[in-house]
């Protein structure tokens, strides 16, 4: 079989899969997440000898060690799955709560009902863990999911995707509700990204190249979970152990999460008392600083900050420090370097707060707390699937109402157009 009809079999199966599960009720589908908990628990062993396949080979051809933080499997990092199944489990149910209700001056009744999307299509790379996330959060809103995760995973996400299909399975329902694209050629992305009207939407997740021809190159609707350059502003009032609590937690918790902290920007009249500290702390847990010629004077050792260096997504151990004149100039550096992700100010003022609120347009906005927080779970949502940059549909981490739309119901008594 070719690889253009494997993958537009896969999505067939999908299809299919997604019909069968508009049928399931929410207590069968809440029975199935549980299960799927319960088995990849008693299959620990099994799945992290096929990730320490990953992790040899990512090793081999040089890959970096944040990049194999994420690809790492381990008995926590499971449970963590499994806990995730579960808690998706005990959320509502979405699908078939009517949203709103009016009636007519005609007798008519109109409503809006959460519906299933239908078929989504997960692009990712080096992060078993999405596997999970994503086939839990589609099931639950009623969707069925095509699963492509990187070549770095394959091994990972090939067993995670057998425990889950087997348990599908045995609950009776099709295993075409979770399919798997274990091709890694790049090929396969392209010919999944043609099939507009079997796959409904496509959510990428990973860096941003990955992000970039998904986007130029699908003819499906696609929901970006876009780079994070992320930024925690200290301003001039700050409580100093506050500040480096958050900006620490920010930047080295777990680098290369996309909420993670890139650039630290501090107010001038706090640089002198903040920084030496703050730098040295970075520096004992290995992060390399880049620094502007304000922060330089406080630390020459750091290498140059580069206006390019601004745009990055390091996902490392990689720090951009600037200091600024004002919140004005914070405000204005992160509209023109940041990309809408996550973004926080460390402050005592409660109207430079609310400014900083107000003015920084980013899926999330935080005051005197970590990026790090911009996170579905830490909100209280459950499971994510990715945290939106855009505008329309979704924004800020997406959860089961991001992954149903709604249709119009009517209740008549024989109305008609007049």
């Amino acid at each position: 079989m070719d690889l253009k009809t494997y993958v537009i079999n896969k999505a067939k199966e999908a299809k299919y899969g997604s019909e069968i599960l508009r049928k399931v009720s929410s207590k069968k589908k809440d029975t199935v997440l549980l299960k799927m908990a319960e088995s990849l628990k008693k299959n620990s062993e099994m799945l992290i000898m096929e990730n320490q396949k990953d992790i040899k080979f990512a090793e081999q051809k040089g890959l970096s060690k944040a990049l194999i933080d994420r690809l790492s499997l381990n008995e926590k990092r499971i449970n963590d799955m499994s806990d995730g199944l579960i808690e998706v489990a005990a959320l509502p149910d979405p699908v078939g709560e009517i949203t709103k209700m009016w009636k007519r001056p005609n007798g008519m009744t109109v409503g809006k009902m959460r519906v299933p999307i239908g078929v989504i299509g997960i692009i990712y790379e080096a992060r078993p863990n999405v596997t999970v996330d994503a086939t839990a959060l589609c099931l639950k809103a009623g969707n069925s999911v095509v699963l492509r995760g990187g070549s770095e995973a394959i091994n990972s996400n090939k067993a995670i995707v057998e425990i889950l299909r087997s348990v599908s399975k045995e609950e009776g329902i099709h295993e075409g509700v979770i399919t798997f694209i274990d091709i890694p050629e790049r090929e396969a992305v392209t010919e999944m990204l043609k099939l507009e009207g079997i796959i409904d939407l496509i959510i990428p997740r990973g860096g941003e190249g990955l992000i970039k021809t998904v986007t130029e190159n699908s003819r499906i609707p696609v929901l970006k979970h876009y780079k994070g350059v992320c930024h925690v502003f200290v301003d001039s009032d700050a409580d100093i152990s506050l500040a480096e609590k958050i900006c620490f937690n920010a930047k080295v918790q777990r680098p290369a999460t996309c909420n993670a902290m890139e650039t630290m920007l501090v107010h001038k009249d706090i640089a002198n008392t903040f920084l030496p500290d703050m730098i040295k702390k970075f520096k004992e847990a290995g992060v390399k600083i880049k620094g502007c010629s304000e922060t330089r004077k406080i630390d020459s050792s750091i290498d140059v900050l580069k206006e390019e260096d601004l745009y990055m997504e390091y996902l490392d151990l990689i720090l951009n420090i600037k200091v600024v004149e004002s919140l004005e100039d914070a405000i204005s550096h992160i509209a023109k370097y940041g990309s809408a992700h996550s973004d926080a100010i460390v402050t005592k003022d409660y109207d430079k707060a609310f400014r900083f609120l107000r003015e920084v347009d980013s899926s999330a906005v935080f005051v005197n707390a970590s990026t790090r927080l911009n996170d579905g779970f830490q909100f209280g949502l459950g499971a994510e699937i990715g945290i939106s940059t855009d505008k329309i549909h979704a924004r800020g981490p997406m959860g089961l109402e991001e992954l149903t739309c709604t249709k119009f119901i009517v209740f008549g008594s024989g109305q008609l157009r007049e």
